[in-house]
């Protein structure tokens, strides 16, 4: 336990400021949650589409979800270690392995519960400004939603940022298109795809968003094509179970007549392009004080993703990695930042972390990385959780998990429409369900 309770800010309510509020309040410690919505789960708490102007842009909506959407990762590897998301545990009422959002939103939601959550979280309030204090400590201004001013100004030891990265839509960038006549919107923006009915949409991006949107699209739409950076030059392939439903290489550029031509000198006359390009790190709410800056999606500098060195411990971040099984690295990262906040894990010198930092982007560039995959942890996401783990004096990442983990993408990249129902590994689920039942 702490020699003292600290009094710590944590900015968000999502499945990271959950974690954070059960971790820093089980060292003794005493945080106070700021959350801008109603209630808690963050990007997990479906709200309809906002009626916005600008159809590119983030408004007043948090959350991503569309309606259709399912996990792309087993629920038992999602689950907070020692909180199984499991089917069989009270609440659930969607069995699926791979089940809808609703889903993990009651996951949350009893997760909250069950640790007595809800009385540590400010509800509909949201954090404007974070500045530096003499003394090490911060001023943290806030204010209920819809109210003017500056806000309400209170001193904390220290703050702990948990406000998410799938708000603040990544947009391409594309030649022409200022002139093009058709409706750009990102799938930040996205719900159901009935507004596209016998219309000619392209989708840019190839990762989760895009693979299951341009198939909730291509249900109702004339056709769909999906644009793939990544994707040969020559690339033009209608895609396997669809009449409808087109691979292509990059867009070279929009056109005043309405055509949007490829790569390969391909022209598609179209409706609507949906930008599922991703999101931007951003964080309004601190300034030049905060010592990070946000350069092409890289916030700089972390030592493990988590610390300023300058500043450390007195200012973290949860949640940043992505391509990673998420809530284990959250609840890993929160154990991690309560231990050094009570002081009994040690962070190295400030040198030796700035040191630690430049010596990872040299890593990045030795694998031809770019800046914007800093927080790309798919080479060494378990690494990095047992390492996490080491430090925290916690067992290591269960061995199903891992192999769970990896025999879902190899299913996923073999069955990629029915993956969510067929599968090869219920060997790993049964030892999986033996492990939980020391928890449910």
């Amino acid at each position: 336990m702490p020699s003292a309770s600290l009094r710590l800010a944590v900015v968000g309510a999502g499945a990271a400021g959950l974690a954070a509020a059960r971790e820093l309040r089980r060292e003794g410690h005493a945080p106070v949650v700021f959350e801008r919505a109603a209630a808690v789960g963050g990007t997990w708490l479906y709200t309809p589409p906002a009626t916005a102007a600008d159809p590119l842009g983030a408004a007043a909506t948090h959350s991503s979800l569309y309606a259709s959407l399912r996990t792309n990762l087993p629920r038992e590897v999602m689950g907070f270690l020692d909180f199984p998301f499991s089917a069989a545990a009270a609440g659930s009422a969607d069995p699926r392995r791979f089940p809808g959002h609703e889903e993990v939103l009651r996951y949350l939601e009893a997760f909250a519960r069950r640790f007595d959550l809800h009385r540590l979280i400010r509800f509909e309030t949201e954090v404007v400004r974070v500045r530096r204090k003499h003394g090490g400590k911060w001023a943290v201004a806030s204010r209920k939603l819809g109210d003017k001013g500056s806000g309400e100004e209170e001193v904390y030891d220290a703050v702990v940022v948990c406000n998410g990265h799938y708000t603040e839509p990544r947009v391409a960038v594309i030649p022409g298109v200022d002139v093009w006549p058709g409706k750009q919107m990102h799938s930040h923006n996205y719900r159901e795809p009935e507004p596209f009915l016998d219309q000619v949409v392209i989708i840019i991006g190839a990762s989760a968003s895009a693979v299951d949107i341009s198939r909730d699209v291509a249900s109702v739409a004339k056709e769909v094509h999906v644009a793939d950076r990544s994707a040969p030059a020559s690339t033009c392939e209608k895609q396997p179970g669809y009449d409808n439903l087109w691979l292509h290489s990059m867009i070279d550029r929009a056109q005043q007549d309405g055509s949007v031509v490829f790569r390969d000198g391909i022209s598609i006359k179209a409706d609507v392009i949906m930008h599922c390009t991703g999101y931007l790190y951003e964080f309004p709410f601190l300034g030049d004080d905060s010592t990070i800056t946000v350069v092409d999606n890289c916030v700089d500098p972390l030592f493990k993703h988590v610390f300023p060195p300058e500043v450390a411990p007195q200012l973290s971040f949860i949640g940043l990695p992505f391509r990673v099984i998420p809530f284990p690295l959250f609840e890993l990262q929160s154990k991690w930042v309560a231990g050094v906040l009570s002081g009994w894990i040690k962070l190295p010198s400030e040198d030796e972390m700035m040191k630690d930092v430049k010596t990872f982007y040299l890593s990045l560039e030795a694998w031809g990385w770019p800046k914007r995959y800093t927080h790309n942890l798919s080479n060494y996401q378990f690494e990095y959780d047992d390492c996490l783990a080491e430090q925290c004096g916690h067992p290591p990442i269960e061995e199903w998990r891992k192999l769970m983990y990896a025999a879902n993408a190899k299913n996923k990249e073999a069955r990629p429409e029915s993956y969510r129902d067929e599968w090869d590994d219920d060997h790993l689920v049964a030892e999986a369900n033996e492990d939980f039942k020391k928890y449910l």
